[in-house]
């Protein structure tokens, strides 16, 4: 197979994301804990982030918003402004988490360099992303960052443009099948997941994926057993 682009999603494929999102999601709840039980916080929570999706996009800008008009939804606007300011404190902390790499990137993204062109295509806030991709050190690795608003079918189509090279040279690596898997098949391109241990409700399917162009791993670096 001649692939000319390995693409890399960014949270919770190179670097620990969703993570420190559940940690928030639990503090939330609790600073919410008169209203609610900590499923049905976190319900209404999750059922806002994905009415606000299609005004806000993904990231933790994003995040702060929509924890804040939940709180004011959940307590039918009677929240004080003092638990405003700690949603909002909760949003700083979480950008101003630490980078952590997952196992084996660093590794994996050395090998490959100079081999292939490695871009990152990535969804979330622009700033944040690249505030945390230059934080990771891992920028030497990258011909091209590419931040998307979504990831269907047509931001791909619109990325290999640009990269001018054709679907089937293009390899994307993801822990999202929804993401980072199905629409690069869809488009005629190569995609292999390798799972985190935690995934965002909005980013699950219910069936399993089965293609020619697909590939599943369980760490990042057997990923180099296909890219030799």
């Amino acid at each position: 197979m001649s692939f000319k682009v390995i693409a890399f999603d960014a949270d919770d494929t190179l670097f620990v994301n969703e993570t420190y999102f559940s940690e928030t999601e639990e503090k939330f709840c609790e600073l919410m804990s008169d209203y609610l039980s900590q499923q049905g916080l976190a319900q209404e929570l999750f059922r806002i982030e994905i009415a606000n999706l299609k005004i806000y996009g993904y990231g933790i800008k994003a995040y702060i918003l929509s924890m804040i008009e939940a709180a004011m939804t959940i307590s039918n606007n009677t929240i004080s402004v003092e638990v405003i300011e700690k949603i909002i404190q909760y949003g700083k902390e979480l950008l101003e988490k630490p980078i952590v790499l997952l196992d084996g990137v660093e590794e994996t993204l050395a090998a490959l360099h100079g081999k292939y062109k490695l871009v990152v295509a990535t969804k979330g806030d622009l700033l944040d992303q690249r505030r945390k991709l230059h934080n990771s050190g891992l920028g030497k690795y990258f011909h091209h960052i590419e931040v998307m608003s979504d990831k269907q079918e047509q931001d791909y189509l619109d990325l290999i443009k640009r990269l001018e090279i054709k679907p089937s040279e293009f390899f994307m690596i993801g822990n999202s099948l929804k993401s980072d898997v199905l629409p690069v098949l869809a488009i005629g391109g190569h995609a292999a997941h390798v799972p985190f241990h935690t995934t965002w409700a909005h980013e699950k399917i219910d069936h399993e994926v089965k293609h020619e162009n697909f590939s599943a791993f369980e760490k990042i670096t057997e990923v180099l057993k296909k890219l030799k």
